[in-house]
């Protein structure tokens, strides 16, 4: 009987713990949307203002940011490579944030936020920041043209025309 009585209570210690241990998913509370906003905020405000250092510190070292064209994958340091150029010609990028959605799971945030960008015009931005130490660091950007559901098939035929793409 004890033995059967040590093995529930193992079991059932077990399982607490293990779900004790799990984070939870939860939309961002009012403290931790504001460090979250100041994040991207800020990170939209350097690239407008060309400030190519303020910008890139606010990517991990392992950041990736995934651009509109199907060949822009880069690292944080392709990138930066990417960046130095306008930047430095002051031709930094200008993206006002319309609305913004952060999910967190630990010490992961999963956003997406609607911008108005000046060379895009309507646009996308999607990613992650994980938490290291007290700040946020982007560990992922993805930008998107978001293209209406009604001129869906006029750009995809235009995608798939055969054209020649530019280098």
């Amino acid at each position: 009987m004890r033995t059967i009585a040590l093995a529930l209570f193992i079991a059932t210690h077990s399982l607490a713990c293990a779900a004790a241990q799990r984070p939870v998913t939860h939309v961002a509370t009012t403290p931790e949307r504001a460090a979250i906003d100041a994040v991207l905020d800020d990170w939209h405000a350097a690239a407008a203002a060309s400030d190519l250092e303020r910008y890139m510190s606010h990517m991990a070292d392992e950041g990736v940011f995934l651009g509109t064209d199907a060949t822009e994958r880069w690292s944080k340091a392709e990138f930066r490579a990417y960046a130095a150029r306008p930047f430095s010609q002051g031709r930094g990028w200008s993206m006002r944030m319309r609305r913004r959605s952060v999910t967190l799971r630990g010490d992961v945030a999963i956003f997406d936020e609607d911008l108005d960008a000046q060379n895009l015009g309507p646009a996308r931005g999607s990613g992650v920041l994980a938490r290291e130490g007290d700040r946020w660091r982007i560990l992922q950007y993805n930008l998107t043209i978001t293209v209406p559901n009604e001129r869906f098939d006029a750009v995809r035929a235009l995608l798939s025309s055969g054209a020649e793409r530019a280098p």
